[in-house]
């Protein structure tokens, strides 16, 4: 079954690369000059790129491969994405424009030859018709005064699939251009506000700065995660909550790339728990790592804070280890007249956390959707794919993360480090 689905899908990419060729090199030029070979090849070892990055990281091939490999890949990946889009997009405006062209062709006046006549020098003496020495100055007349007629233009078809074709390409590239800045400016500082119902007044505007996938990786390095701390840090929160995927990669690879972590700041300090990413990438040597780094792991395990309870719960990807989510271990025991937040890097996990009694569940995982139309996928797979919700008497709160995974790249859905300000009632 593996085998099969591997060929349809081989067979499915295959029909939409050959679709984008057609489109946008094949009928946008004549003949086999070097446009055509040009596009045709940058076709064909586009997709061997792409592939070759996404296996080399998920095959966890050498470091050095990865980072040669991945910005070519997966930005590769991320435009073909948006020249699909723009490109069918287009499929609606291309009979449009050729129908405008045809009814100004049709509208545009034929060229008449000058009737015969009395004065005429081009007409003879024996019924009014041209001699043939005369028609040639004529001829040669008609191709002066009217040059247009004789200055070779693309056709009708040609002018229309490059109209369409060059903006498609624009637009994608545009898209892809600005969503990739996005990312590698660093994230935006988004501040909630959140009333908890058993929280004292004591704790009334407690600041939780929140942060999730992070994803330094081939591609978000130490220069990175240094723009993240300093942003958390500019926030000055009284706690910093680090809401998995930190990474993609081994400590070997990845902790210089990590370092700058240790540099985070908050009254009561930095906690941390497991995304799925850690457990692609050894998630026992980086809970030890973040733990050198200075953060609090909360492997299914709870603090008690001064004013509220902090529980956090491993990633679900952790059952196949036997380190899966543990809610009985991290919250059984607890004062229920005591607020509780959670962090749980799933948002699927709040169905647990109600049944617990949390009041509120800190999560990440979706990326907000990353690329559109991506927040469709995102929505059908979790509750809550960003921003707060409410699930009974528990809150939920979803990032959209700092980072990127596979593209470094985001659009219709920008990262974002959120200062979670918790509100009491009795204030």
């Amino acid at each position: 079954m593996i085998i099969v689905f591997g060929l349809l899908a081989l067979a499915v990419v295959t029909a939409l690369y050959c679709y984008l060729w057609r489109r946008l090199v094949r009928d946008t030029t004549e003949g086999w000059g070097w446009p055509r070979r040009a596009g045709t090849a940058l076709f064909a070892v586009g997709p061997v790129v792409m592939f070759a990055a996404l296996f080399a990281e998920v095959g966890h091939a050498p470091f050095l491969l990865q980072r040669v490999l991945a910005w070519p890949g997966f930005l590769w990946m991320v435009l073909s994405l948006y020249l699909l889009l723009a490109v069918v997009a287009g499929e609606a405006i291309r009979p449009l424009l050729t129908r405008v062209l045809e009814r100004r062709s049709a509208k545009r006046p034929e060229l008449k030859r000058p009737e015969g006549g009395a004065g005429n020098c081009a007409t003879s003496h024996d019924g009014g018709q041209p001699s043939p020495r005369a028609e040639a100055p004529l001829k040669q007349l008609t191709r002066t005064e009217s040059p247009a007629l004789t200055t070779p233009s693309p056709t009708r078809r040609l002018f229309v699939s490059r109209v369409v074709g060059g903006a498609a390409a624009t637009a994608a590239a545009a898209t892809v251009g600005l969503g990739t800045y996005g990312v590698l400016r660093g994230p935006s500082v988004k501040r909630v506000t959140v009333p908890l119902a058993k929280l004292p007044r004591a704790a009334h505007g407690y600041r939780i700065a929140v942060v999730s996938d992070i994803h330094l990786g081939p591609l978000l390095g130490r220069g990175f995660a240094q723009r993240v701390v300093d942003t958390i840090n500019a926030t000055q929160p009284d706690l910093i909550a680090v809401v998995g995927d930190l990474v993609d990669g081994s400590v070997k690879d990845l902790g210089p790339a990590a370092a700058p972590l240790a540099q985070l700041s908050a009254r009561h300090g930095s906690y941390f728990v497991t995304g799925n990413h850690e457990y692609f990438s050894g998630a026992r040597q980086w809970v030890e790592e973040v733990r050198t780094l200075g953060l609090h792991p909360l492997e299914n395990a709870r603090t008690e804070l001064a004013h509220f309870d902090l529980a956090g719960v491993n990633d679900i990807a952790g059952e196949s280890t036997g380190q899966g989510p543990d809610f009985d271990r991290a919250l059984a025991g607890r004062d229920p007249a005591r607020a509780c937040v959670l962090l749980a890097h799933q948002p699927v996990q709040i169905h647990e956390a109600v049944r617990h009694h949390v009041d509120l569940q800190l999560s990440g995982h979706t990326h907000g959707g990353q690329l559109w139309p991506g927040n469709f996928i995102a929505a059908a797979a979790n509750p809550t794919v960003a921003g707060l919700d409410r699930y009974g008497d528990t809150q939920l709160y979803v990032s959209r993360g700092a980072g990127a995974w596979g593209p470094p790249t985001r659009v219709g859905a920008p990262s974002d480090i959120t200062v979670i300000e918790l509100a009491s009632k009795q204030a």
